[in-house]
């Protein structure tokens, strides 16, 4: 009896110790886990750290590219209103051009306001057509048509087809034009001798045959110059004008 108890102690003693040991076997075996799963959360941190980076490094980025994202937004803002100053410039001085081409116009036309026209058309006539324009006088006489192109010549019947103007210095150096205008800025120009002296302020020679003369004169009238009309310097018009006689 007693070794059947024995026997069964030691049976029960064997149980406990293997009991023993896969318990402390367990315990190794969670430490060890513990363990790694230790190592890895230390190194996770390291992990967390490089995202922090990588994370601060796009911060940057996009803010340096919000930066120059503003940075271009001024300097087109700049930019536009650079131009549209330059714009405005220079539509203000467009305009002051304009009102000074304008101020200038309305000076020339002042110059001249207290002359008629006709005197204004005598003297930039003489201007552009005179043969001496250092006078001390000119002289402006109305010639009807039907007037004889030779007054001193009675067997010559040759007379103008149409009223003309004779504006004529002085002297016989100073010249004379003989012209009629055509109201549009051009005149007829005739090439009619100073005083209507034809032969030198003599009679006809008896050498010169009086047909051959009508029909030079006739040729003449039939084909003037036609020339246009500057307007010319308004000083020198005036001055023109001042020196002016019209002949009634």
């Amino acid at each position: 009896m007693k070794k059947q108890i024995k026997f069964t102690s030691c049976i029960l003693l064997l149980l406990f110790i293997t009991f023993v040991l896969v318990a402390c076997s367990d315990n190794t075996n969670e430490s060890d886990n513990n363990d790694s799963a230790t190592n890895e959360a230390a190194e996770e941190p390291g992990t967390a750290e490089d995202d922090n980076v990588t994370d601060d490094n796009k911060s940057d980025e996009s803010t340096a590219t919000d930066e120059s994202d503003e940075n271009s937004n001024e300097n087109d803002t700049d930019n536009n209103s650079s131009e549209e100053s330059d714009t405005d410039s220079s539509d203000d001085s467009s305009v002051e051009n304009e009102e000074s081409n304008d101020s200038s116009s309305e000076d020339d036309d002042n110059a001249l306001s207290s002359y008629s026209s006709e005197e204004i058309e005598y003297a930039r006539v003489w201007l552009q057509l005179g043969p001496n324009q250092d006078i001390d006088e000119l002289y402006v006489d109305h010639v009807p048509a039907g007037t004889p192109l030779d007054p001193n010549d009675e067997e010559n019947d040759v007379s103008y087809p149409e009223d003309v103007i004779q504006v004529s210095g002085s002297r016989i150096v100073d010249g004379m034009v003989t012209y009629s205008g055509n109201g549009d800025g051009t005149i007829n120009v005739y090439n009619i001798p100073y005083g209507n002296r034809w032969y030198g302020g003599t009679p006809r020679p008896d050498d010169i045959d009086l047909e051959d003369v009508k029909e030079e004169m006739r040729e003449m009238l039939e084909n003037p110059e036609l020339v246009s009309i500057d307007p010319g310097d308004d000083e020198k018009v005036k001055n023109i004008i001042e020196k002016m006689y019209i002949i009634d």
